[in-house]
This record gives C-alpha cells, sequence and structure tokens, in this order.
C-alpha cells in the first residue's frame, strides 16, 4: 500500500457529505389527509407523553373492570362508567391539544357534550362524526351546548368523509394495536390478561381521544375555505340588473353619438 494512501482515503470519507432523509412539510390542517391526521396525533402524543397518558387512566380502569365483570348485570354500571370517564379523557384532549385552560363553564359544557354524544358511540360511528366536534368546538370557542352541538355539525358537514374516515381509522388503529399489545404483554411477561389489557388501553386509548381534538383542526380550517369560496363568488354571477335599464352595460343604455 503507498504511502499515505489510507490517510487520503479517511479525508476523503470525511470530506464526504452525510446523507440527511428530511420528511416532507406537513400540510395545513384544511388539506390534512386522514393518514397525516392519524401520524399527527401519534407525533403529538409522543411530544405530550406523560400529560396524554393519564388520559387514558380513566378507560383503562373502565377496560380492567370489564373484564372482571364479564357478562354480569353489573356491566350496565361498567358501560355508565366508561362513558363518564372517557368523556372527561376527550374533553382533557381537547384542553390539552388547545393549549390554554379554558372556565369551569366551558368544561361543564364540553363534558355534557361529550356525554351526549358518548351513549350511541358504542354501536354506530355514523354518528359520533357529525356530533362528536361539538366537544372541541365548546372547548376552543366557548359555546353553550346547544350552540356547540349544531356547530359540531356544521363542522363534520365541511368535510363528513374526512371526519368519518379518520375517527374511524383512529379507532381501528387503537383497537388492534391495543388487542396485539395485550397479547404480547401477557405472552412475554406471563401477566394476567387482565393487567395485560388495562396496560395496553392505558398506552393507546389517549391517541383516540387526541386524533378526535385535533381534527376540530382540520374542519374548523375546511369551513374556513369553504365559506371563503362562497364569498367570492359574485350573487348576480355578472348579469346586468334589470331594475335600471339606464345602467352602464345594459341592453337599454344610451348610445352615445
Amino acid at each position: 500500500m503507498p504511502h499515505g494512501y489510507g490517510s487520503v482515503v479517511a479525508s476523503t470519507k470525511q470530506k464526504r457529505p452525510k446523507r440527511t432523509h428530511q420528511l416532507p412539510p406537513p400540510l395545513p390542517p384544511g388539506k390534512r389527509t386522514i393518514g397525516q391526521l392519524v401520524a399527527e396525533s401519534i407525533r403529538f402524543y409522543g411530544r405530550h407523553f406523560w400529560r396524554s397518558l393519564l388520559l387514558g387512566v380513566g378507560p383503562a380502569l373502565v377496560t380492567l373492570a370489564g373484564y372482571l365483570v364479564g357478562f354480569h348485570p353489573a356491566l350496565i354500571a361498567v358501560v355508565f362508567a366508561w362513558i363518564v370517564l372517557a368523556s372527561a379523557s376527550y374533553v382533557g384532549a381537547c384542553v390539552l391539544a388547545r393549549g390554554a385552560w379554558p372556565e369551569r363553564s366551558v368544561l361543564a359544557t364540553a363534558f355534557a357534550a361529550a356525554c351526549i354524544v358518548s351513549l350511541p358511540i358504542l354501536a354506530l360511528f355514523v354518528w359520533l362524526a357529525p356530533l362528536g366536534l361539538a366537544v372541541p368546538a365548546a372547548v376552543n370557542e366557548r359555546l353553550r351546548l346547544r350552540q356547540a352541538m349544531r356547530r359540531g355539525f356544521d363542522l363534520a358537514r365541511a368535510d363528513y368523509l374526512h371526519a368519518l374516515g379518520s375517527l374511524a381509522t383512529l379507532a381501528l388503529v387503537v383497537f388492534l394495536t391495543q388487542v396485539l399489545l395485550t397479547a404480547l404483554l401477557h405472552g412475554a411477561s406471563k401477566q394476567s390478561v387482565h393487567i395485560s389489557a388495562f396496560i395496553a388501553s392505558l398506552l393507546m386509548q389517549p391517541l383516540l381521544f387526541l386524533g378526535g381534538a385535533l381534527l376540530y383542526d382540520d374542519q374548523a380550517a375546511r369551513v374556513k375555505i369553504e365559506s371563503g369560496s362562497r364569498n367570492r363568488r359574485r350573487p348576480d354571477a355578472d348579469v346586468s340588473h334589470a331594475d335600471d335599464a339606464d345602467r352602464p352595460g345594459s341592453a337599454d343604455a344610451p348610445i352615445a353619438p
């Protein structure tokens, strides 16, 4: 090997530029896709892990209670507890996504809206898409209960397929991951199925609430885009007014000699 060959190779390696793999910039909320909403929810969860983890404590306890109770009349109380605790977690996710703590009256309104929305969510996601956005609307816009429910419907109507698809995708991701994590914890660590289900629910349930809170930004941006496009349209479609016969440009306008 020639003298100094190794140093030349080393210097060549040092001068070689490093390749950096940069992700494309995220789309604005008004154009965000379903997959990107799920990704943003996961990223938000990672940035605020410990506070987000608290959102899963209540639903995780209800999941553990459901395993312990089984098919028993006491399961009705478990379902009622899930509605209350999941509603509280949803409101907490909206507050966390907003980044500010609202007044108690706003929290009470948002909690009432969440309880109303949670009643039929157990069997029907079609209901959650148009009205589930009432909860973050109450938190962010400080609306009363009836106004929040109406606002949630208007937000979902801006892009119903995006709202429904996002919530359904989030629920599917959370459910499948929770089942897989429960099986892994139960098989690998030899924990009981109850403890495994509790840990899996504690870790995964906050993602569903955070995704619903971030979905508000998507739909609100779409409402602004839709309203802005309507305002840019002329109501008369550039047609001359019939009640002004002498208006310049009309059919009966006087012609200069």
